[in-house]
């Protein structure tokens, strides 16, 4: 059988019927990538809350040790007004040239005290001061790095869709062995990507081994009988709703179509890749069921 040719698909004009499922699946290939973008989004956010909650600690962890240092402050003064009432007491006790020099200690002291409670305050201000640079430090590196992987997100969408929209219009259709025009046609996993992102068939890949005994996929099962590398040739055995159909002769990105009773199209094995006694491919199935029939 001669190899059918590799010609792009152009598609009838004014024919709306390929277009829409396409622009479909394009439509689902975005949401996905918005679905990933907001799950980057919410990752960044959860990232910015336990930062948040990192920094709040930070923060109540200052305010405990401007507490300490306020509280070790006032115990400082409470000691010194003891002393001040207990110089008073002396002071009141003396007489003469012992009470003066009495009331100049209680007046060193008087001052002490406020130069201490002067210097406390004044600690304590400039603690609070270092809490809030902190915080707002803290804010503005996690607002910037969240704008950062926000665009970084975006970027990655937009080259997606770009790659995807590009793979999609070098696929082609053929027509298969059982002379139905074919669907698209993947010739490698990127193309097979694309095709699994319009959603029209259900795709599923296999790896097949020469072996006697046969290999289920999907609904089906898989005999390989010969894979010839040099030609580039192979031949399988497939039973479909139980008929047992053999496959011969045939080459690499062929279309091998089959019918079965449950779906309106045929089914089709492509085969992209021949290796000794192996041959790497994929099934594609309708995902339109055929209507059932009244016994």
């Amino acid at each position: 059988m001669s190899q059918p040719p590799n010609t792009l698909f152009q598609p009838p004009e004014g024919g709306p019927g390929l277009k829409i499922p396409i622009l479909f699946g394009i439509v689902i290939a975005l949401a996905a990538a918005n679905v990933y973008l907001f799950l980057q989004v919410d990752q960044v956010k959860t990232e910015m809350s336990k930062n948040r909650e990192t920094l709040l600690t930070e923060i109540s962890n200052l305010r405990e040790t401007a507490t300490i240092s306020t509280q070790t402050s006032r115990r400082h003064v409470e000691s010194l007004k003891a002393d001040l009432d207990a110089a008073r007491r002396r002071a009141e006790a003396a007489a003469g040239e012992a009470k003066q020099e009495a009331l100049r200690q209680v007046a060193d002291l008087e001052g002490k005290v406020q130069r201490e409670n002067k210097r406390a305050a004044e600690q304590v201000k400039a603690e609070l001061g270092r809490v809030e640079q902190t915080a707002l430090d803290a804010t503005s590196k996690v607002n910037a790095t969240l704008s950062d992987d926000i665009g970084s997100v975006k970027k990655e969408v937009a080259i997606s869709k770009s790659e995807l929209d590009k793979t999609i219009e070098n696929l082609k259709k053929v027509t298969g062995d059982l002379g139905v025009q074919s669907g698209l046609i993947a010739t490698n996993s990127g193309e097979l990507a694309a095709l699994k992102a319009l959603g029209e068939r259900s795709y599923f890949e296999f790896n097949l081994v020469k072996s006697k005994q046969p290999v289920k996929i999907s609904d089906i099962t898989l005999l390989l009988k010969s894979a010839d590398l040099k030609r580039n040739r192979y031949t399988i055995e497939l039973v479909a709703d139980d008929k047992r159909v053999e496959k011969r002769d045939k080459s690499i990105n062929e279309p091998v179509q089959f019918l079965m009773s449950k779906y309106r199209q045929p089914c089709e094995l492509v085969v992209n890749e021949i290796k000794k006694d192996r041959i790497v491919g994929y099934l594609s199935q309708p995902k339109v069921l055929a209507p059932r029939t009244a016994n």
